[in-house]
């Protein structure tokens, strides 16, 4: 299966919100809104980096990352999430390749780091690790994981864009 993975264009809102409804139809641990809070994110110019895969000429994936703010001021920080990729194309490899691809996007772009919430076994695969002292409020500490492009990580209270509240 030959995966290309490139920017979101014009004409991808569609196929990222039907991949995005697909991807967590049967997901535990999901109010079902992440195919809005993309939207939300893209339509306040939040969303810093939307990449889609490709197979064939379809949409198949989607990864999306924005800015958080950290209580401490610390800057250049950034949320990934949601990535998406359809139910048949699961375990193949997608969600890899659009992890590793956004994330040296986003280092390109010059931020300091990424935080995520999501299973630790998958994140951590990509360099994620949990960080004492930095938390997301509301959700177990092993889950909020971060990854530092630099050499140290900040401390504080993570917030999400506020399109999150979708």
């Amino acid at each position: 299966m030959d995966i290309q993975i490139r920017d979101e264009r014009s004409g991808d809102t569609a196929p990222i919100h039907r991949v995005i409804e697909k991807a967590f139809l049967n997901a535990p641990h999901t109010d079902h809104t992440e195919q809005f809070i993309v939207e939300a994110l893209r339509r306040s110019g939040a969303l810093t980096i939307s990449q889609v895969a490709i197979v064939d000429a379809e949409v198949i994936g989607h990864v999306a990352i924005s800015p958080v703010i950290l209580s401490s001021g610390t800057l250049g920080w950034f949320g990934l999430g949601p990535i998406s990729v359809l139910p048949k194309f699961q375990g193949a490899g997608v969600g890899s390749k659009l992890m590793k691809s956004s994330l040296a996007a986003l280092e390109a772009k010059g931020a300091t780091g990424c935080v995520v919430l999501g299973e630790p076994d998958y994140y951590g695969r990509f360099g994620f690790v949990a960080v004492e002292g930095l938390v997301l409020p509301g959700v177990p500490a092993e889950y909020f994981q971060a990854l530092s492009f630099g050499p140290a990580f900040p401390r504080g209270e993570v917030a999400y864009h506020d399109a999150f509240a979708v």
